[in-house]
């Protein structure tokens, strides 16, 4: 099926994002079991798989569409200095995401790509998802501490 005007460029342009994301995910989630942190750890690493599967998707569908997936365009993977500084870059990342997402959910529905509309409804709810999970954390740093949060995460609590 032929892609119509600009979808495949705005699907690509979200794949950069989910591929940034994994890679992103990835080197917080090592960090954090190296400070010994496995709580959050297993966060990043969870939220690392997801995003996987959302490039998984967007690739499928880009080839299904007859275009070619752009698997060689990263944005810079952002590197905190600490737990709390991860999750905020995260956090930004998510909500970068999500704006990109619903640009490009607006243009499908104007050119009338319905399909790929509902494929990035489905991709949006996900990192809607992530938002909320990185801002409950962040929410739980604000009203307990820092010290408190990294007490439980040694012991693997999310």
């Amino acid at each position: 099926m032929k892609a119509k005007e600009g979808v495949v460029e705005r699907l690509n342009n979200i794949l950069t994002i989910e591929l940034t994301a994994i890679n992103q995910y990835f080197i917080h989630s090592e960090m954090a079991d190296n400070w010994g942190f496995p709580g959050v750890g297993k966060l990043f690493r969870t939220n690392s798989l997801s995003e996987m599967e959302d490039a998984q998707h967007l690739i499928r569908h880009i080839l299904y569409l007859e275009g070619l997936p752009n698997l060689q365009r990263l944005n810079q993977v952002q590197v905190g200095e600490s737990i709390k500084e991860d999750l905020e870059l995260n956090l930004e990342a998510e909500k970068g995401a999500v704006d990109t997402l619903a640009e490009a959910i607006t243009h499908c529905a104007s050119v009338g790509d319905y399909t790929t509309r509902s494929i990035l409804e489905g991709m949006i709810r996900d990192e809607e998802g992530h938002i909320d999970t990185l801002e409950t954390q962040l929410e739980i740093i604000s009203t307990i501490g820092i010290d408190l949060y990294l007490n439980q995460q040694i012991h693997g609590a999310e």
